[in-house]
């Protein structure tokens, strides 16, 4: 068992990863190509701030390209990060499951089936996607759950996954038959599958009441997934309801998958990667996990858009691409940690 970080610690940790995020910010709003330096950059956030009034020296196309189009896709990609980082490191405490992730337990798969029938049935319907994305998830994780439960005890921390795998994989098929209801509309979904953080206010308007509703009741029950980490019965000792601390969690955490798939698409390995690093870094305690989880997520896919906008410029990446490529191996090497602590 991994030792819980001390909590004199946590502060120092939660700084670190603010300047992380701020730095992958600042990156990312440089990324592009129009050539605009880095302080002028940091300049003209601050320029933004309340009561701060700072010249840049940037023109007014240059300001705009700035806030209408870098600015608003750095905050998507931050808020989608953290919120799939945060929702992997609630699966993974309430089914004390270290490969527990969105993506792997089929919130995300059946997330992408709703928002397909919402974009395939009911055109111009955004208003109905967060919803759809959150009934999808909660169905997805629940028929994962409920199927891993099948085989009982002894399929150990795996059975879980491999569950969500093929309902991933059932769900994904119900979503490719969709598609063909309506082939016009493939292109668009097709982006959507393969992740894009290509957002405007508009898109962040629109899920933030779900990230900041979902964000602050995971982060509050930091403490309960510590005390369900000992056990139920020890749990139940301590005063603590067990059953409605993972009902209250994992409700948080499908609402918090739904928001970051309804303007984002699927975008795989985030809720896996983020919350390991942070443990090896940081710590077990989900006091620390969680928060640090929010923040390093919403960096590692702002950094993620930066490489998918990069690496083969003037054309991009999906993203969903990119996450791929730094998810799988890592999950490999989980999955193996894994099976060496079962034996």
């Amino acid at each position: 068992m991994v030792a819980h970080a001390p909590a004199r610690a946590r502060p120092l940790w939660i700084v670190a990863a603010l300047v992380v995020l701020a730095l992958s910010m600042i990156a990312g709003m440089l990324g592009g190509a129009a050539g605009i330096s880095p302080w002028q950059v940091v300049l003209q956030v601050l320029d933004w701030l309340p009561g701060v009034e700072i010249d840049a020296g940037l023109a007014p196309i240059e300001q705009g390209l700035l806030w209408q189009i870098r600015l608003p896709r750095v905050l998507v990609a931050a808020t989608v990060g953290g919120l799939l980082a945060i929702a992997g490191g609630g699966y993974q405490g309430v089914f004390r499951n270290p490969l527990a992730d969105p993506y792997l337990l089929g919130a995300a798969a059946g997330a992408g089936l709703t928002v397909t029938m919402v974009i395939v049935l009911l055109p111009g319907g955004g208003a109905a996607i967060p919803p759809a994305a959150f009934a999808g998830a909660v169905g997805g994780v629940l028929l994962a759950y409920a199927l891993g439960n099948t085989a009982g005890r002894s399929g150990g921390t795996v059975t879980l996954v491999l569950a969500g795998v093929a309902v991933t994989s059932f769900l994904t098929a119900i979503q490719t038959f969709i598609q063909q209801l309506k082939v016009e509309e493939l292109k668009r979904i097709y982006s959507w599958i393969l992740g894009d953080v290509r957002g405007g206010w508009d898109q962040i308007a629109l899920i933030a009441p779900y990230a900041l509703v979902s964000t602050a009741v995971l982060l509050l029950h930091g403490r309960m997934l510590d005390v369900l980490s000992v056990g139920d019965d020890e749990a139940t000792a301590l005063g603590v309801r067990a059953a409605r601390v993972r009902l209250v969690v994992l409700v948080a955490a499908c609402l918090a998958t739904a928001a970051a798939v309804a303007v984002s698409g699927l975008i795989a390995f985030v809720g896996i990667v983020v919350p390991h690093v942070v443990r090896r870094l940081a710590g077990g305690s989900y006091r620390v996990v969680l928060p640090l989880s929010l923040i390093g997520g919403g960096a590692f896919l702002v950094l993620a858009d930066l490489a998918a906008r990069t690496v083969i410029a003037p054309a991009e990446l999906p993203i969903g691409v990119v996450t791929a490529f730094i998810g799988a191996p890592f999950f490999v090497g989980v999955l193996r940690m894994t099976r060496k602590a079962e034996m």
